[in-house]
């Protein structure tokens, strides 16, 4: 009975722990400027290029908290039919696309994943310089691994502003970065 209670005053300690640090770091998401910012204590840690949803997509807006991390997603929605030499058939795939004899359908990756709304998160993938996802929040790979790093599920997220005038905000930004955009220390 001793070991059942300590185990239950650990993992009280350890959620509590947990909801103190996620309350003291936030996500500010900001859809006008297409930047996402991480705040720790009050202070701009991380800021980095993000391609948010394209029309017909929207990223939604509001105040959101993180709600599931997962290292290695794969969309459920999104993906690719490849054929048996890997070549890529149809780039913008569902799940109930017609897949032809002797091709396959591969979900989205969507590595680094930090959902904040039903099947919207932050992830890292590819910028193209513009609105571009069905929802995400896309980021150079190198600082959606320093987000997943320091957000908690409970971590609150802002989404600010509107796309609606968004045509080109910069050049792409390809999916392994050779700079990295970190203001603040690991």
């Amino acid at each position: 009975m001793k070991t059942c209670l300590r185990c239950v005053t650990v993992l009280s300690a350890l959620l509590l722990a947990s909801q103190g640090l996620a309350s003291e770091t936030r996500v500010i998401i900001n859809l006008s400027d297409q930047r996402v910012s991480l705040v720790q204590q009050g202070r701009i840690t991380l800021v980095s290029p993000i391609a948010s949803g394209k029309p017909g997509w929207s990223t939604p807006t509001g105040n959101f908290r993180i709600f599931n991390k997962d290292v290695d997603h794969r969309s459920r929605s999104f993906g690719l039919v490849v054929d048996a030499y890997g070549r890529v058939v149809n780039s913008n795939a569902t799940p109930g696309s017609h897949v032809p004899r002797g091709c396959h359908y591969e979900p989205a990756p969507m590595p680094y994943f930090m959902e904040f709304s039903p099947a919207v998160g932050m992830h890292a993938g590819y910028l193209p310089g513009y609105p571009a996802s069905h929802g995400c929040v896309r980021m150079p790979r190198d600082m959606a691994v320093l987000f997943f790093e320091r957000v908690q599920v409970g971590t609150p997220v802002t989404v600010v502003g509107s796309t609606a005038n968004l045509t080109r905000v910069r050049r792409a930004v390809p999916i392994f970065p050779t700079v990295s955009f970190v203001v603040g220390k690991r």
